[in-house]
């Protein structure tokens, strides 16, 4: 491709995202900055439609850029825009707490907020991480709220649902138990000594304690995804019903969605899949911008970005980018 028609491309992606609308040779003519006949302007963009790049929707005289064309943009057209300084200050300020569950959500809620998408997080594989204490409060007569604080000092808020009450002092000696019994090992470790000890005691406790030892395994594994009703009110989007009810049951299973994000986190850098080409998500209209986030120089995870493939790639891409760079060090400082 000569250069006129890579700055004939270029200008077409661009007020496209910009506006949505199909673009025209007399709208490229004045927006190109090129010396060129209309009839040059044409010819190019014909060109370009039958390269793949572009496309002329029904009954319209513009064009719009495809997948093919919106890749070709990403990977060598596109100038890429500094974060504001207020928007770098935003973010540091949202990652800023000594948590590390915290962190990674408010990474999630940033992204989002940042974007006006749907933003997103891969948390941490959990590591054999210690406990070093554990309590029950009754919520409701079914409903306990489980209490776990392990040996990193971080606190974990868990519901159970139970097919019998509770009484606080129930409650209480269960607590005390655990705490007792087992403060100090893994929860893996737990699971091993209270498989054999939990044959001893009242059957009603049991089912309380290996309820709890469930939550308590789900504490760091999986998904934070923020936003995702952002995608409802992107136009291209909420209006292929059928095709958004598939991307939020993959946001509800999330299976496919680890297997995308952990793909992006053996490479290196920002990644960027457009429409179907990644193979896991089930909108041609849909992009996503992912990066790896590192913990004391170790990737650990990975967190990006979910929206159309009409999005303000020269801005998500450096949202993505600096967000992974902050997380990174705010797990690393912590």
């Amino acid at each position: 491709m000569d250069k006129r028609a890579q700055i004939l491309l270029k200008t077409l992606v661009e007020h496209y995202i910009s506006d949505g609308q199909p673009i025209g040779s007399r709208t490229l003519l004045q927006h190109s900055g090129l010396d060129v006949s209309a009839a040059t302007i044409r010819n190019v963009m014909s060109d370009l439609e039958q390269l793949g790049f572009i496309t002329s929707p029904h009954t319209s005289a513009g064009r719009i850029p495809t997948q093919k064309g919106y890749r070709l943009f990403v990977d060598s057209l596109l100038t890429v825009q500094p974060l504001e300084s207020n928007t770098v200050q935003q973010l540091k300020r949202g990652l800023s707490s000594p948590n590390p569950t915290e962190l990674i959500a408010n990474a999630a809620d940033m992204l989002s907020q940042l974007s006006h998408f749907a933003g997103l997080v891969v948390t941490p594989k959990r590591k054999r991480i210690a406990f070093k204490h554990l309590e029950f409060l009754a919520l409701s007569e079914k409903r306990i709220l489980v209490i776990i604080v392990t040996s990193d000092n971080n606190v974990q808020n868990r519901i159970i649902l139970t097919e019998k009450p509770f009484s606080s002092n129930e409650l209480t000696q269960a607590g005390n138990y655990f705490n007792t019994h087992f403060s100090g090992h893994t929860f893996e470790e737990v699971q091993q000594k209270l498989h054999i000890e939990l044959k001893q005691m009242q059957t009603d406790m049991n089912k309380l304690m290996s309820a709890a030892l469930e939550a308590s395994n789900k504490t760091d594994d999986g998904v934070v995804i923020a936003g995702e009703r952002n995608l409802l009110h992107v136009d291209e989007l909420s209006t292929n019903v059928a095709s958004l009810r598939k991307l939020f049951d993959i946001f509800e299973r999330r299976t496919s969605l680890m297997q995308l994000l952990d793909n992006s986190q053996r490479a290196e850098g920002v990644q960027i899949f457009i429409g179907g080409e990644s193979g896991y998500l089930p909108l041609d209209e849909c992009s996503m911008v992912t990066a790896p986030y590192e913990a004391d120089g170790q990737v650990v995870g990975t967190l990006g970005v979910i929206g159309p493939t009409r999005m303000a790639y020269e801005r998500v891409i450096p949202i993505v980018d600096v967000t992974a760079k902050l997380l990174s060090s705010a797990l690393s400082t912590n």
